[in-house]
């Protein structure tokens, strides 16, 4: 049997009027488990309008009572987080203890979200100039839109709406067509919460979808997280339709490791950053640095770590589990394929995982002695391919790291504290990690990287997202004591303050 996946608008599902629908998979099995709906542009103004009514009425609802509802909505998805985690293994194909970790995780921007009170105070100057005061405000946009993508399901778009809501927007999320249940599953959890209707909806679909949202003059913001072009793509439309922008695209995350670094350490950090979520992560570690002469050592306690793995159906017992579609797992075994006949080294071939069932298996693959001219290098695969480069020092590491055109983060594993803090200094990334393989900080702190990594002006969440999800008001004002008006009279000269 096969589950239905719709919209959501005005607190509840509808099939929407388009009369498309695409299969979704278990990617363990490569069997359709359900089909969502696919918008048409009039579904998009129906669900566009109803947040736009709801926008309104939740601006102006009380700080306090929204960061009640926002806890409350903290307090359900504690609770049942496993249910989610098991929905997301069941379309997206990683391991329940993987989903588990992609819950937790966007958890924490909702917590942070909980104090928006602080975040959103002003300030105030009294007898700024003589009888005048100044103050300022954080309002809210009004309809923000959401383009979110299937690797993480559940915690992208957490790290947007919790702030986007609790500032006192109303929120349309588009989720990837290959994984949708979670987004509904999240809207029946925030009507649960008591926020109001209409203040979160669910437009599925693909580009019609997009396009509408991009488009729309009642959509005032756009938060994206996807491929390089795309982003490209959703940052141009959208600042052509007056809207802010933060666009969020590929990577090739770099790990560097000095020849004074622990090996082991290192070995497992690749294994688990390049490996994990079978590689379908923005921040996989996806290029290994290794600086001369720990390459050949370094390279066969990965390669022994990796023959330990489990490949099988993430509802299991496996390490790793499959691709998310058939035709994503042939693209990235058509790049192992690229890297063989480039002259790569191919220490571990994924092609040849055996596991149960008809799912969208491709294994654990690692090459030594990629070159950047290799397409293997160049390209960001977002698979279980792991590339080793050697170079002879510190200098030629970071040079490296620096023509990437990508700058989403990197990694450096010494026990060098100056190597470390140079390290820092040098590199040209938004997000860097110090014996840390995926360095994705904390909801207090923003997440974003440089280059083509980033379209637009503001990392997610933190601060930045509190920024980027209200904007700026400053009140300048003179209320008149009548014992002691002031003189009147006409004059033209611009204000000058005394």
């Amino acid at each position: 049997m096969t589950t239905t996946i719709t919209h959501w608008a005005g607190g509840t599902e509808f099939d929407g009027t388009s009369g498309l629908w695409a299969d979704v998979t278990n990617p363990a099995t490569g069997q359709v488990s359900g089909r969502v709906a696919l918008a048409s542009a009039r579904d998009a103004e129906y669900v566009i309008g109803d947040a736009k009514l709801a926008s309104t009425a939740w601006a102006e609802t009380s700080l306090a009572r929204r960061s009640q509802v926002v806890f409350a909505f903290r307090e359900l998805l504690n609770a049942r987080k496993e249910e989610l985690a098991r929905l997301i293994t069941a379309e997206h194909g990683k391991v329940l203890s993987d989903a588990l970790g992609e819950v937790s995780r966007g958890q924490e921007v909702v917590e942070f979200a909980c104090g928006i009170p602080h975040l959103l105070k002003g300030g105030h100057s009294g007898n700024a100039s003589t009888g005048v005061d100044v103050h300022s405000r954080r309002d809210p946009l009004g309809v923000v839109g959401i383009i979110s993508p299937f690797n993480f399901p559940a915690m992208v778009p957490m790290w947007f709406f919790p702030i986007a809501i609790a500032a006192g927007n109303a929120v349309v999320l588009k989720p990837s067509e290959k994984d949708p249940s979670a987004s509904l599953w999240i809207a029946n959890l925030w009507k649960e919460a008591g926020l109001p209707d209409g203040v979160f909806n669910v437009l599925q679909g693909d580009k019609t979808a997009v396009d509408a949202l991009l488009q729309s003059p009642d959509v005032a913001a756009i938060s994206f997280v996807g491929s390089t072009p795309i982003a490209k793509y959703v940052y141009e439309e959208a600042s052509r339709n007056g809207k802010r922008v933060q666009a969020l695209g590929g990577a090739k995350n770099h790990m560097v490791v000095l020849p004074d670094a622990d090996l082991d350490l290192a070995a497992d950090a690749a294994v688990n950053a390049g490996y994990g979520s079978a590689g379908e992560r923005c921040m996989a570690i996806s290029v290994l640095v290794a600086v001369e002469p720990v390459a050949d050592d370094l390279v066969a306690r990965i390669a022994e770590r990796t023959r330990t793995l489990r490949v099988g159906a993430g509802s299991g017992d496996a390490d790793m589990g499959p691709l998310v579609t058939k035709a994503h797992r042939d693209r990235v075994a058509g790049f192992v394929d690229s890297g063989e006949a480039a002259g790569a080294k191919l220490v571990i071939d994924g092609r040849d995982v055996t596991a149960s069932g008809d799912g969208f298996w491709l294994g654990p693959t690692l090459f030594d002695n990629v070159t950047p001219e290799m397409e293997i290098y160049r390209e960001e695969i977002f698979g279980p391919v792991l590339s080793v480069v050697r170079v002879s020092s510190y200098d030629e590491a970071v040079a490296l790291v620096n023509s990437n055109a990508y700058g989403n983060g990197t990694a450096i594993f010494t026990n060098d504290g100056g190597a470390a803090r140079r390290f820092e200094n040098d590199v040209q990334v938004g997000m860097i990690g110090v014996n840390v393989p995926i360095p994705v900080p904390v909801a207090y702190y923003s997440f974003g990287g440089w280059k083509q990594s980033l379209f637009g002006d503001t990392h997610a969440h933190g601060t930045e997202g509190v920024h980027f999800f209200t904007r700026a008001k400053v009140v300048t004002s003179r209320w008149i004591n009548p014992a002691a008006r002031p003189e009147g009279g006409l004059e033209l000269g611009f204000p000058q303050n005394v």
